[in-house]
Formats: structure tokens, sequence, C-alpha cells
């Protein structure tokens, strides 16, 4: 385990322990964030050239407005449920079965899960099935100006929406394994739905019209398949953990209810980010083709640092601050949380500005082909530079929010995300009749940095601190590194396309090489200069799990 006592055994009986020390804290928290961060680049990059095939193929036209409103739904529950309440309440629950009762107690918890999950996500299904064009309309309803595209959204959401059965699986799979200290193929799972799609694109997408089908028809079919082996990809390591598949629901288990009972105010606790997404679908779907599409890119683009810090780190963390929890040890809860906020800045603050400096270069090298305009990487990119600053609420949420859980707390980080949700409707109101579709960014960055200011805020008062002084100080430090940073990127970047007009992909990487590589360059010098505390322990413990890990598990 990243952060508990190393006397203590990952077997349900071990004992608990004093807290650690801060250096082997920080040491243990790394290492788990590096082995999950090796998986999740995997699956980042992988959902990068996802994104690029379907760039090259549809551009930002309406087969991918229909296709993202339709993933919206879907993909709103996925990330509570992959990421979010389900994990939150899963995780502390299931590891206090475990270490209380042993694995056969902890098995059958995790099953009484999955069929409740089960039951409800395949009435969910069936509902949506039958009402997915008033549904449609409700979300997207200005597309019925364009023939046909109402109706093809309507028909991608009933392909799309078992997705919410398949991600719920997955999902108490993934929690399972994590408690179990097991973090590199839950992490990676992901990464099916990108190789489900990329394949359907080249398999399926050409055969797509014989068979009289749209071909953005055959990338939700892909997307399912995915989904699948999400699931395929977790039961090998977990029947090797023991772990068996029985039919059974009792909604009488404690756990169970215990479970239920946190999920259901948590579900929208930690639904702020994704129901922001949805406000902003549905009034981008009014900003004219192509916005809802130029959205979604930016925001992909953007979850790529959140992904591979901000999630790497929270997944990391929250089993370890369950077994605080559990133990009843408030200090080693305090340490674990400090480092894990403390090590999201040193990594969140670079990507947040490097994204803002770089944005229209890194839409050009990534998007810009096919079907892919000049004009949907200018009006990409000005997304992404409003979204940037949002990643450090979204990386803050998802560390701090599962924290409460373990503190058997629903009800705080629920009335939070409320307020959140509703400032965040309140901006994008406001800021799209000045702005467009780029004011809806800038809201839901806005919306999402008070959001988490507030849960730290909170937290903090409630298990008597989390470091605050020293976070403070971290982030100023490494926000005038970043700011050192920048500066190097827009001259170098500048200076290479004054200097070496050239268009075209290769010309474009070169120069989005060379002006990243000097950035990296001043930040690690200002960051020696200014004495950043853990950075180098952070990176250089990140980079060797990247290096010896890939392929393997953490503890395997």
């Amino acid at each position: 385990m990243i952060v508990s006592a190393p006397s203590e055994p990952a077997a349900p009986a071990g004992s608990a322990s004093g807290p650690p020390d801060a250096a082997s804290s920080t040491s243990r928290l790394a290492r788990s964030a590096g082995v999950i961060g090796t998986a999740t680049l995997t699956s980042r990059v992988l959902g990068l050239v996802r994104d690029q095939v379907l760039a090259w193929l549809f551009g930002a036209g309406n087969a991918m407005d229909a296709f993202y409103v339709a993933y919206r739904i879907p993909n709103l529950l996925r990330d509570l449920f992959a990421e979010g309440a389900m994990s939150a309440a899963f995780v502390p629950t299931f590891t206090r079965r475990l270490k209380r009762h042993g694995k056969a107690a902890a098995w059958q918890l995790g099953n009484q899960l999955i069929n409740a999950l089960l039951v409800v996500t395949g009435a969910l299904v069936v509902l949506g099935a039958i009402y997915a064009r008033p549904l449609t309309e409700l979300i997207a309803g200005d597309y019925a100006a364009v023939p046909g595209k109402l109706e093809l959204t309507a028909t991608l959401t009933r392909i799309l929406l078992p997705l919410l059965s398949l991600v719920a699986v997955a999902a108490a799979l993934m929690g399972m394994l994590n408690s179990l200290n097991r973090f590199f193929v839950p992490a990676l799972s992901p990464a099916m739905f990108n190789v489900g799609v990329i394949l359907s694109a080249f398999v399926l997408v050409p055969f797509a019209p014989a068979l009289g089908l749209h071909p953005i028809v055959a990338i939700a079919v892909g997307m399912l398949l995915g989904g699948l082996g999400q699931i395929a990809l977790q039961i090998p390591p977990l029947r090797r953990e023991g772990y068996r598949y029985r039919p059974r629901l009792d909604p009488a288990d404690p756990g169970l209810r215990e479970m239920l009972r946190l999920m259901g105010p948590g579900t929208l606790a930690g639904a702020a980010m994704q129901i922001n997404l949805l406000v902003n679908t549905i009034l981008a779907a009014g900003e004219g083709t192509g916005a809802v599409s130029w959205l979604s890119y930016a925001f992909r683009l953007m979850y790529v640092p959140i992904g591979l810090f901000g999630v790497s780190i929270a997944t990391a963390t929250l089993p370890a601050v369950s077994r605080h929890a559990a133990n009843d040890d408030p200090a080693g809860m305090r340490q674990t949380i400090a480092d894990a906020l403390r090590m999201m800045l040193m990594l969140i603050v670079p990507a947040l500005v490097g994204l803002i400096v770089l944005a229209d270069p890194i839409v050009r090298v990534i998007f810009e082909r096919g079907s892919f305009a000049p004009g949907d990487t200018a009006a990409t990119a000005a997304a992404l530079a409003f979204y940037a600053p949002g990643l450090l609420g979204y990386s803050a949420v998802r560390i701090v929010v599962p924290c409460f859980y373990a503190l058997r707390d629903s009800v705080t980080p629920t009335l939070v995300s409320v307020a959140a949700v509703t400032l965040n409707l309140g901006l994008n109101l406001v800021l799209v009749r000045w702005m467009g579709y780029r004011g809806l960014a800038l809201g839901t960055s806005i919306a999402a940095i008070a959001n988490a200011a507030l849960l730290c805020y909170v937290l903090n008062r409630r298990i008597g601190g989390i470091g605050g002084g020293r976070l403070l100080s971290a982030f100023w430090k490494i926000a005038v590194a970043a700011g050192l940073m920048g500066a190097a990127v827009v001259a170098v970047q500048g200076g290479l396309e004054t200097a070496w007009p050239r268009t075209g992909l290769l010309p474009a990487l070169a120069r989005l090489t060379a002006s990243v590589g000097a950035g990296l360059a001043v930040l690690a010098a200002a960051a020696r200069v200014l004495r950043i505390e853990d950075w180098d322990a952070a990176l250089r413990r990140i980079g060797a799990q990247v290096r010896r890990l890939r392929g393997r598990d953490a503890d395997a």
C-alpha cells in the first residue's frame, strides 16, 4: 500500500501502526502514482490516437456533434462510476470488510455491488432506449434545424447507453483491485475503450455504408466493444486473487447498504465536472455546427494531465486514506492528503501553463489533418486555453472528495457540488452571450476552482489541517517556475515560427518539441533554484516507475 505503515500487510488481518514520516509517505505515494501513471499514460496516448482518428475521419462536423451529444449521457455516469462516487464509496467499505473479515467476505460484498449495479443500470438502459428521442431533444433541440442530425443523435444514444452497465461492472472490479494494492491493470483498462474505437475506425467504418449505416454508428459499436474489453482485462488478476463471480443479491447486506447510502448524495458530490460538461453541451448545441465538437476535443486534451497526474495520485491516495480512517489514524490521514495535494501542484501547475501558451500548436500537431481544418484548430485551441485553468480544480477535487467518503461523510461534498454546479450554470449563461462557446470553457474552469477551494477549506477544518502553509508555499514556488517556463516556451515557439515558417506536420512537430524541451529545461532549473520541496523526489519516483513497471503491476 502506498502510504500505510511498512509493517501492514495487504492481507486482511494486518495490524495498525503509526503514521509514516513525511519523506517515506511522499516516496510511497509517488511510487504508486507512478505505477498508475504508467498505465494511464498508455491509455491517454491511445485516447489521443483515438481522437486523431475521429478528427481525421469526421472533423468537427454534424456527425461528431451528434456523437459527442449521444456520448455525453453515458460518459457522465461512466466518470462517476469509474473515478467518482461509486469508487470513492466502495473502496473504503471494501477495505474495512477485507481487513476485518477477510477476502471471502470482501468478495461477497463485491458481488453484491456488481449485481445491484447491473439491476439499476439495466433499468436505466431500457428507459433510455425507450425515451432516447425526447432525451436528445432536451439536450440538443437545436439539432432539429439540420436534416437528420437529431435522428442520428438519438440512434447513437440508444447504441451507447449499454456502456452504463459495462462501466459499472468494470468500476467495481477496479475498486477491488485497487483495494488489494493492484493499480496497473485497472488504470490500464480504460484504454480498451480507445482500442475498440481505433479498431472500429479501420475495420467497421469502411463497411458501414454498404450496410445502410452512417459511418459514425460503427464508432459507437466499437466503443461498446471497448467496454467489454475493459471488463475482460481486469478479470484474470482478480481470479488470481481468488475472486469468483456469484449472481446473488441481498439488499439487507450492511456493507451494500452503507455503499448505497454514501453513493446516493455522493454521486452528486462527484458530479460537478460532468454536470458542468452536460450544461456546456446543451448550451453549445445552440452555438452552431462545430461548437460541441470543439469543446469536446479541447476537453479531451485538457483531461490528459488530469488523467495522468490528478487521477493517478487520487487513485493511489484513496486506499491509503481509507486505511488510516479505518485505523482511526488522523495524523496519517493528514499526512497522506497533504502529500497528495502537494504532489498534484508540482505536476499540474506546469501542465496548466503549458496548455495555455501552446494551445494552438498542440491542437495543430494532434488534429489538423483530413476533415479537421485550420479553422477547427483555432476554435479548439481557444477552448483549450480557457479550459486549462480548471486543471487545478479538477485535480484537487479528485483527491479531496473521496477523503470525505473515507470519513463516511457524503453530505458535505454534495452541498459543495450543488453550489459549484449552480455557479457554473450562472457563469455560463452570462459568458456564452459575451464570448460564445469559449465562455462555456471559462465558466467551467472558474466553477471547478471554486469547488476545489471550498472542499479543501472544509476538509482542512474537519481533520485539523492539510498542511496549508506548505501547500501555499509550494504553490507559489511552482507557479513562479511554471511562469518562467511559459515565458521560455513562448519565446522559443515564436522565434522558431519566425525563423522557420514552413507549414506541415513535421515542421510544426519539430517546433513544438523544441519549445517543450526548452520549457522543461527552464522549469527544472527554476525548481532547483527555488528549492521546491518534493519536486525531485516526485519526478524521480514517477520516472523510475514509468521506465521499470510498464506492463506489470505494483507488487506482482
